[in-house]
Parts: C-alpha cells; sequence; structure tokens
C-alpha cells in the first residue's frame, strides 16, 4: 500500500536531511503515480504499477535539457529514490510547481489558453529529437503507430455498436490507419489533457507529468483539441499548428480510440474520463460527417 507511512519511511531513510518535512497527499492524485506533498516546495511521486516505473530515470534523464527550451514551466527533478520496505520500484522528488489542475480550475480565455498551449507544442517538436526515447511501453506507444491499439478499437466500437454511429467510428479510425507520420521523430508529452495543465490566474502556467514521454509522431499531443477545447478555441489550436490534415486525423483517432474504451468499460478511467466520453465520441464523430 502506497501511503504517507511508507513514504515517511522511504524519505527518512534515503534523504534524512528531509525526513522532519511534513508528507501528506496531493488533493487531487494521478493515476499513473500516488503523489504527496514533501514540505512545502516539492512532492514525492510513486508509481503505482509496474508500467510505470520506467518512467522514473526517462524524466530525469530528459526533462532537465527539455526546460530551458520551453516557454512554460516543466517539473523539475530532484531525486531519484530506490526499492526498499517492500516498495519494489524507483520513485521520484521534484520541485513542486504552484497552479491548480485545469480538470478543476477555471480558465478565464479559452482561446487564450489554446494559443499558450499550442505555443508550447510547437516549441516542444523543435527541440532536437536525436537519442530520444522512442514509442514503446513506457509510453504505452504515444508517439507511434495507431495500429498497437487497432483490436482494442474494434472491440470497443463493436461493444458500442447499439450506442453511437459504428460506421462513422470504424471510418474515422480505418482513415487514420491509412495515413503515415513521415517527418522526422519529434518530442511528445505524451498525455496533453486538462489534468496535465495548471492553471493560475485562470492562464497556462505549467506543464506537468512527462511519464509517457517520447519522439515520433506529434498526433497524440493533439487530443485536448477534443476534450478540452470547442468550437472558436479548437480552431484557434488547430490553427496556430503547422499540422497537415493526415495529422489531424490521426489525432481524431487517437481521442475517438480513448474515449470509446473508456466508454466500452475496456479500461479503469478517473472519473473526469468517464464523464466526457460520450460527448467526445459524439464531436469527433460529428465532426467527421461533417467532413466527408
Amino acid at each position: 500500500m502506497i501511503d504517507v507511512a511508507l513514504v515517511r519511511r522511504l524519505v527518512a531513510t534515503q534523504f534524512p536531511k528531509w525526513k522532519d518535512l511534513p508528507i501528506k497527499p496531493v488533493a487531487l492524485s494521478g493515476w499513473d503515480n500516488r503523489t504527496f506533498h514533501l514540505g512545502e516546495h516539492m512532492l514525492v511521486r510513486m508509481p503505482s504499477a509496474a508500467e510505470y516505473a520506467s518512467q522514473v530515470e526517462k524524466e530525469h534523464k530528459w526533462l532537465p535539457r527539455l526546460a530551458p527550451l520551453l516557454p512554460l514551466p516543466i517539473p523539475t527533478p530532484l531525486a531519484i529514490g530506490q526499492p526498499a520496505d517492500g516498495y519494489p520500484w524507483r520513485w521520484s522528488i521534484y520541485r513542486w510547481l504552484e497552479g491548480n489542475s485545469a480538470a478543476s480550475s477555471p480558465i478565464e480565455d479559452l482561446c487564450d489558453f489554446a494559443t499558450c498551449l499550442a505555443q508550447f507544442l510547437i516549441a516542444l517538436e523543435r527541440i532536437d529529437s536525436r537519442d530520444g526515447p522512442l514509442p514503446g511501453p513506457h509510453s504505452f506507444y504515444r508517439g507511434g503507430s495507431l495500429l498497437i491499439y487497432d483490436a482494442e478499437t474494434r472491440h470497443a466500437i463493436a461493444v458500442l455498436k447499439d450506442k453511437i454511429d459504428a460506421h462513422a467510428a470504424t471510418e474515422v479510425w480505418e482513415t487514420a490507419l491509412t495515413t503515415t507520420w513521415h517527418g522526422l521523430p519529434v518530442w511528445v508529452h505524451g498525455d496533453i489533457s486538462a489534468g496535465n495543465l495548471l492553471v493560475q490566474e485562470g492562464r497556462l502556467s505549467a506543464v506537468i507529468d512527462f511519464g509517457q514521454l517520447a519522439i515520433g509522431d506529434p498526433s497524440c499531443d493533439l487530443t485536448i483539441a477534443w476534450t478540452l477545447f470547442g468550437g472558436e478555441s479548437r480552431e484557434v489550436f488547430q490553427k496556430m499548428l503547422p499540422l497537415d490534415a493526415d495529422t489531424w486525423a490521426r489525432a481524431r483517432a487517437w481521442t475517438l480510440w480513448k474515449a470509446l474504451v473508456v466508454a466500452a468499460g475496456l479500461t479503469n478511467p478517473n472519473n473526469t474520463e468517464s464523464a466526457k466520453c460520450w460527448r467526445i465520441i459524439d464531436e469527433v464523430l460529428t465532426e467527421h460527417r461533417r467532413k466527408t
């Protein structure tokens, strides 16, 4: 069990200079990691399963190299903890970033928010990607081919065939599979979602949780166009990014895949995902029908 008592023992043993700092869970902890405040200015992130543990070293290696080249703050790794006391994986200490999740905080101007996020992604994609981590299990294949989720997506469509336009969903998916990223691999965050965007005074203030960081096809980073933006803000976001129609077709497919597997009960979603999945499916399919 990952709890305050475990974190306190691990910090006291491995980082005694911080052993007297108070430890408490953060208000909204993620799915991949359990997160705790360490004093006022640090946090502890504990992978919740083996498939997330490989992300620890990746973040510690690459985030300090990416941070100076980005227009918004990202997490600063401070230390790597070792497996101990019955906990089987490496874990991390980071500097705390002020702000509240965009999933639960008011955004003053969604078009301005879309502009700032697009600028962040443009800057991320322009960073030299040589020697970056290729897509794989560590990134849940973000940055890679949609084919990895082909069987799962088709299964979800079959499960939901009486609740959605299964023909349109299949068209969105198969259209995306006919396209390929022809550019050089670019950096992708891998999970650009409202829960990983911080807000201060109504504006985008930081981007967090780079566990799915990889290099490859940037289409997976565009799902926010449907999961958070809509109408004018979606148009602003799409127009700012210099990407072709095929990349946006794959972005729709990434968006649809996640919403379908949540709606079909094929994954354990958080409450936010469950509440939004039907709206997202409807918007993606409506947009597809409008374009065809």
